[in-house]
């Protein structure tokens, strides 16, 4: 029952996951979080970082490791296939309609559509996620305020978009740096 539970839970995220894998995280929060409560929101939180740290599609490494905590390598198996089914058909299907009408006005107005809506998915997720960093599973007020957390987001953001430097690199320098800051305040 739980491979079946699996696979049709990240069916569901495959299927609807348009826009790429950040755009797919609040598809994947609502089914793993929410409804079947097999994560808690911090580890969906520790579950994006190591998705996104480790090589290959967001929604791929997340089936497998959510399937892989749930149910062991048939679980990582099942929900990794259950993830990819959907694109393999959609962008079968899509490949074949874009080549043969990618020349009309309306196949450019449909994908232009579309934009807007993966932009709020994404910015939906990435609030939620940063909401999580800086108040875990507090109340939002000022007092519950992660500040090293705040204080390491905005470095990481600064580096990113004005220095230009790796997105590798930073995580593993905000990594060190949260990790050293909470060994010297005795926190960890």
């Amino acid at each position: 029952m739980i491979y079946l539970q699996l696979f049709l839970s990240f069916l569901i995220v495959g299927l609807f996951s348009i826009g790429g894998g950040y755009a797919a995280m609040p598809i994947i929060q609502s089914e793993i979080v929410a409804k079947h409560g097999w994560l808690t929101v911090e580890e969906f939180s520790h579950l994006v970082t190591i998705a996104e740290m480790t090589p290959g599609p967001i929604v791929v490494n997340g089936a497998t490791f959510v399937g892989n905590r749930i149910a062991g390598i048939p679980g990582a198996i099942i929900a990794t296939l259950g993830s990819i089914f959907p694109a393999l058909i959609i962008v079968s299907l899509l490949a074949y309609l874009y080549y043969r009408y990618k020349t009309l006005d309306t196949m450019n107005s449909i994908l232009s559509s579309l934009r807007p809506v993966v932009i709020a998915l994404i910015a939906s997720a990435g609030l939620g996620i940063l909401l999580n960093l800086l108040f875990g599973q507090k109340a939002q007020t000022i007092e519950n305020l992660n500040w090293i957390g705040l204080v390491l987001f905005g470095a990481a953001f600064f580096a990113m978009r004005k220095l230009k430097w790796n997105p590798v690199l930073v995580m593993f320098l905000c990594g060190g740096l949260y990790l050293g800051i909470h060994l010297l305040l005795g926190s960890v």
